[in-house]
């Protein structure tokens, strides 16, 4: 993991070199600067995670650069005023528009880093808290007692060990978000941040802004590539890239350097990256729809997520861990699960994973009464999860036996086809498989019938 960068910002080239020389020797990484143009261009070429800044400079003043870098266009980045004691009552009231603290000249060097700790420390408090709130499912979701679980629980940690990259892959809702997540806490880069973005939301056309940032005349907007740094990025569905946001991605990770959109000076790349997919990518690849080298680069350590059903003995385990974890999280009243409704949600076949689960437990915590959730209760919430489908399906098909036959063929074809697109996700790869159909014929039909697979991709995305 790379050494807090800190930015000094100040006129006299003593104060500048005596200050790298302290805070270098505590194993800082320090960039210097004279003037407001000379600390624009630092702050945009390496982002610090700190800065001190001097008020007084000959081209602008300190406080308009702390303006302008607490405005909503730039990363959030603690600054700490620098002052001579005539300047104090400035120095106070840029606390007030934002600066996390001010030492006094001549700089003390007890307080000076005493002040850049905590004022880092503060900064990755902040950002743990948002880390916590934002994922605030902790990693003890992957949990089980079956030898499956077990084996993955370390795979994962000898994994861990190095900083491989990974490509995680599993069915929908399996639980490869929560895998990386241990991943992440269990490597040598747990203190830096975990940035989780999901590719296939993103419209094409912002792909590149998303990953590496965007600079337009002096503004920054950070990406997740600066937001990852030190840490682990998680890209979740890479398969969903279009060729030309693939093309883009993989350029960044061959050269470790990646440009803002507007940018002049290439940024260096320093996060774990680990990617997951639902989908085939071999078969993609076979297809022609995903780049071979983009495959290989990615695919150093490849790490498989098993379906639910493929450990059913840990149903038990995982139901009560949700019921606790809804409980505390999200206020719902904390209800027991008897012997025999756990046996027959060990027994189901669990098309949607354990985020399937996740949801009919908090279902059944919600609309219950009684302290013990009975047999009868499972058995109508998971009658109910089965039956959307298959109302969706009768709905399609409607009063089919008062139009001809050929109608009523197309009618069939379409809702079987749309009741197996949604359960792919959009993927026509899987579809096709599924159908016994071979792809060319299968788009032909998919046209014909005006069914929109996009549509279906999200839907996908769309659902919790």
């Amino acid at each position: 993991m790379s050494r807090a960068e800190i930015l000094v910002v100040d006129d006299e080239p003593d104060i500048r070199r005596l200050l790298q020389e302290i805070l270098e020797d505590e194993n800082y990484s320090v960039t210097t600067a004279e003037s407001a143009a000379t600390a624009r261009k630092a702050f945009h070429e390496h982002l610090p995670d700190l800065v001190l800044l001097d008020i007084w400079m000959p081209d602008t003043d300190g406080i308009t650069l702390l303006k302008e870098w607490s405005g909503p266009d730039y990363p959030k980045v603690p600054v700490v005023i620098m002052s001579g004691h005539g300047n104090v009552e400035t120095a106070v009231e840029a606390t007030r528009l934002g600066a996390y603290d001010y030492i006094e000249k001549p700089v003390s060097m007890g307080k000076l880093l005493v002040t850049v700790d905590r004022a880092l420390q503060s900064e990755k408090l902040k950002q743990e808290n948002l880390r916590l709130r934002d994922h605030a499912e902790p990693v003890s979701a992957l949990t089980g007692k079956s030898a499956t679980m077990q084996q993955l629980r370390e795979q994962i940690e000898r994994i861990a060990a190095t900083d491989a990259w990974v490509l995680i892959s599993g069915q929908q809702g399996c639980g490869k978000a929560v895998a990386a997540r241990y991943l992440h806490n269990k490597s040598t880069r747990k203190e830096g941040q975990f940035v989780e973005v999901s590719l296939a939301a993103i419209p094409s056309k912002s792909i590149a802004v998303q990953l590496f940032g965007n600079e337009h005349e002096g503004h920054i907007i950070a990406g997740i590539f600066e937001q990852a740094r030190g840490g682990t990025l998680l890209l979740n569905e890479i398969g969903d890239l279009d060729w030309e946001a693939q093309s883009a991605l993989l350029h960044a990770l061959e050269e470790r350097r990646y440009l803002r959109v507007g940018g002049q000076e290439p940024m260096e790349m320093d996060a774990r990256i680990v990617a997951t997919t639902s989908h085939d990518l071999e078969d993609a690849l076979a297809g022609g729809r995903f780049r071979e080298d983009l495959y290989y680069r990615l695919n150093v350590i490849p790490l498989r997520i098993a379906s639910l059903r493929e450990h059913c003995e840990d149903v038990p385990d995982l139901v009560n861990f949700y019921v606790d974890w809804l409980a505390e999280n999200e206020n719902l009243p904390y209800r027991k699960f008897t012997i025999g409704a756990l046996n027959m949600l060990r027994n189901y076949s669990w098309p949607g994973n354990t985020r399937q689960l996740k949801n009919v437990v908090r279902r059944l915590l919600i609309t219950g009464n009684d302290l013990e959730v009975p047999v009868a209760e499972v058995e109508q919430a998971l009658s109910s999860a089965t039956q959307d489908a298959a109302d969706q399906v009768s709905a399609a098909l409607g009063p089919m036996f008062d139009i001809p036959l050929r109608d009523a063929r197309d009618r069939f074809e379409k809702a079987y086809l749309e009741y197996h697109l949604k359960r792919t996700g959009g993927n026509v790869s899987e579809l096709a498989t599924i159908a016994g159909m071979e792809r060319t014929h299968l788009y032909r039909k998919l046209k014909q019938l005006g069914i929109n697979t996009k549509q279906a991709k999200e839907e996908r995305h769309s659902e919790p």
